[in-house]
Order: structure tokens, then sequence, then C-alpha cells
């Protein structure tokens, strides 16, 4: 671990966090963590060391220029930054790359690091690709250590059985820890699986702000979903069995959509808006 700068006492810190590669289909999840790093001007505090971690042959290291002359390598790792928000209440978020060896070291670490700074919350973000259509709301699907937690946050419980991803392996290790934990997962269509996937984001983005109770300036993520939206709906246009094909999934989403879910759905959507609107 490197400290990058010291850290005050937190206050009812709670910690979200997402990792780029396999539980981040079209960048949606890490998507949420650049937009709350930038918004929220969080403050670098440490990072992992990349050596216990990647096999850099895999997950390469990248050469930048700093103003155009300078050049340096910004090595594959785990970031962590803290900010506090104006209800005083403080944010720790995690922006890593899954790592390639080692995992249950790697969650040993994270953990240690929440325990240290008094973390008793946690949010873990991903995307996952799968067959929803893009012209309907992003479904968001979760798992929590707490019971009832997924039904009070009006989320699709995940049965997922099968392979997992850094993720998965990090909620085990937090659960143990006797830790809350969250984790949210955005569907984003098969089908345009390449990023950015900015509805998915938004999505996510939204379900953060339930979760922690606050609105974040969604700066330019709603006309980007939107543009994102229209140049899907251009691009299925010009291919009919894509087009069909999106037909077919609209259908199979709208059967199986009871209406007080959309009902409800509408409420929180209203509810929200109130919240941003009444936002200083």
């Amino acid at each position: 671990m490197v400290e990058l700068e010291s850290v005050p006492e937190l206050v009812d810190p709670v910690l979200v966090a997402a990792f780029e590669g396999w539980n981040d289909a079209g960048e949606a999840a890490s998507g949420v963590i650049q937009h709350l790093e930038s918004t929220w001007e969080a403050v670098p505090i440490a990072e992992l060391d990349p050596d216990d971690y990647y096999d850099f042959q895999v997950t390469r290291p990248i050469i930048e220029l700093s103003d155009g002359e300078t050049r340096g390598i910004t090595w594959p790792t785990t970031r962590i930054s803290w900010t506090r928000l104006p209800s005083g209440r403080d944010v720790v978020l995690v922006h890593g790359i899954e790592p390639n060896m080692r995992w249950r070291s790697f969650c040993r670490e994270l953990v240690g690091l929440m325990l240290e700074l008094n973390v008793r919350n946690v949010v873990l973000l991903g995307a996952l690709l799968a067959d929803a259509p893009h012209t309907r709301p992003v479904p968001v699907t979760g798992a929590a250590s707490e019971a009832g937690l997924v039904t009070t946050l009006h989320l699709e419980p995940t049965r997922y059985e099968g392979p997992t991803g850094i993720l998965g392996v990090l909620q085990d290790a937090c659960a143990k820890a006797d830790l809350s934990t969250v984790s949210l997962w955005a569907a984003v269509p098969h089908y345009v699986a390449q990023p950015p996937s900015p509805k998915a984001t938004l999505a996510l983005l939204r379900r953060v702000e339930d979760l922690l109770d606050v609105t974040v300036p969604l700066g330019e993520l709603p006309e980007e979903a939107r543009a994102w939206e229209n140049g899907v709906n251009e691009l299925a246009e010009e291919d009919s069995e894509v087009a069909e094909y999106v037909r077919t999934l609209e259908e199979q989403k709208d059967a199986t959509e009871l209406p007080e879910a959309s009902g409800d759905a509408i409420a929180r959507e209203f509810e929200r808006y109130l919240r941003r609107r009444d936002a200083p």
C-alpha cells in the first residue's frame, strides 16, 4: 500500500467500488466511479502495489505524455480516493482493474483498508452483458448482505450461479468481515457491448443516489445516454435482423413488466426529480 496523502478521521464512511474488466460491461460501472471522482473532486489517498496483483504482459502499463512533452508510465492498479459530502458524510471511492492473480490477498488488503478507515458500509458496482433491449430502462439487479435490503432498494434480486469476478470474491470477503455490503449490477445490451454505455452508467448512478440518499450532479450523462440510444436506434434501422431482434426483446420485457412495478418506478423517478430540483 502506497500512502499518497494523510486522511482525517472519517465520518460514517461508505465505500463505493468498481473494477474494470470482466465485471464492467460497456465500462458502465467504472464510469460511475470516474463521474463521482470528478464531480466530488475526490482526493487520492492510497493505491495498491501493482507488482503484487497484475501480470504486466496481460494488463500492460501505459506510456503517457504530460504537457505534450514529458513521458511517464501509468501502472495498472487499484486506486483509492476520498471525499466529504455536503451532509458531512465521507465517501471512499475505489477505482480498480480486476487483478490477474492473488485475488484472496487482494481482497484481504482492501478489506484491511476499509477497517482501517472505519468503513462499515460497502457498495460494489458491476455491469454485465444481457438480453436487454436498449430502448427500455436499464435493469439493475442486486445482492445484499442484509435480508430485505434488495427489496427496500427496489432491485431485481440476482439468482446467478456460476463463474465470478473480483466483485463476487470481494463481496464474500466483506461479508466475512461483517461489513454491510450491497452489489449493484446493470444489464448492458449484448449487441452494443462496446464502451461507453452511458445509459447503464446513469442507471447505476441513480441507484447510488438512492442508496446514499444524495443528489449527484449528472453533468452531460443524460444527454450522452439519449445520444447513445438514438445512435443504436439508427444502427438497428439499418439492419432488419437487428431491428427484429430488438422488437422481440422489447416484447419479452414488456410482457414480464408488472404494471405496479412500472408505477413504483415512475413514483421513484418523480421523487428523485423533486430531490434534484430542491438540491442546492
